[in-house]
């Protein structure tokens, strides 16, 4: 009598598959989770470019810079930053953006340095320079 041959997988094969799944998923999620940081710095730092030629604008009209995000008609957050405006003045003023706390970009950071906040002032000087660079 002859059995008919089975085909498909073991347990063994199965969860070999389950085991490479894992690892493979272990090693591209945090890197995904990286990129993502590294884009929505990205998206922070084209918004305060922005502020920073808005700035510009307003105190070609007013006389002095905006201490305001708003009044400019910049946001004043984003679902993973908080934008202000310090040190507002008649020559001077520093844009500052901030991670959320609850957004995860908290733990964004170029190297070992915490890219948050991230600053521009009425001089183009940026901080901390390293998350400056895409």
């Amino acid at each position: 009598m002859r059995y008919p041959k089975i085909k498909g997988f073991t347990l063994i094969e199965l969860m070999i598959v389950v085991a490479i799944v894992g690892v493979l998923a272990a090693i591209a999620i945090p890197s995904y989770q990286s990129y993502l940081r590294k884009a929505r710095r990205g998206d922070a730092i084209a918004t305060l470019v922005t502020m920073q030629s808005q700035q510009e604008k307003f105190r070609a009209n007013n006389n002095a810079y905006s201490s305001s995000p708003t009044a400019m008609g910049a946001p004043a957050s984003s679902s993973y930053y908080t934008y202000t405006i310090s040190n507002a003045g008649v020559s001077s003023y520093t844009l500052t953006a901030t991670a959320t706390a609850t957004s995860g970009q908290t733990r964004d950071k170029q190297g070992s340095t915490a890219c948050s906040p991230l600053t521009l002032n009425q001089s183009n000087v940026k901080t901390p320079a390293g998350c400056w660079q895409q």
